[in-house]
C-alpha cells in the first residue's frame, strides 16, 4: 500500500468519524441541547445555540472537504480550533483516558489533531525546497 493509498484510507476515516460525531446530533436534537444547555451555560449566551450549529456544520465540511480534496487545510484549521476548544472546555479536566483508565478524556482529541495535521501537511512542517 502506497501513500497515497494509505492517505486515502486516513481521509476517508477521518470523514466518517466527522460525519458521525455531527449528523446523529443535527437529526435528534443533540446539538441543540449542545448550545443551549452547554454553550450558554459556559459564557457563550445568547449564542449557543448558532455557535454549536456552526461547530457541527463545520464537521461536515470538514469530512466533504477530505472526500474531495479541496480546502483541507483552512476547514483543517478550523477543526482542530474545535478540537483544541474541547480540551480546553471539556476533555482537558477529565484527563488523558477517552475510556479504560478514566472518561472523556483527550486522548481521542491529540489523536484526531495529529491525524488532521498529518492529512494537511503531509510533507511535514518543513519547507520545500525550490530546486
Amino acid at each position: 500500500m502506497n501513500w497515497q493509498d494509505r492517505a486515502f484510507l486516513l481521509k476517508l476515516t477521518l470523514a466518517v468519524t466527522m460525519l458521525a460525531h455531527s449528523v446523529p446530533g443535527m437529526v435528534d436534537g443533540g446539538v441543540n441541547a449542545f448550545g443551549r444547555l452547554y454553550l450558554d451555560p459556559a459564557g457563550f449566551a445568547p449564542f449557543g445555540l448558532p455557535l454549536a450549529w456552526a461547530i457541527k456544520l463545520s464537521h461536515v465540511a470538514m469530512a466533504a472537504a477530505l472526500l474531495s480534496g479541496r480546502f483541507i487545510k483552512p476547514l483543517g484549521w478550523i477543526t482542530i480550533s474545535v478540537l483544541v476548544m474541547g480540551i480546553i472546555m471539556v476533555h482537558g479536566r477529565e484527563g488523558w483516558f477517552v475510556v479504560g483508565g478514566g472518561r472523556n478524556g483527550v486522548e481521542f482529541n491529540v489523536l484526531l489533531i495529529a491525524a488532521f495535521l498529518t492529512v494537511m501537511y503531509p510533507d511535514g512542517l518543513r519547507r520545500r525546497q525550490i530546486q
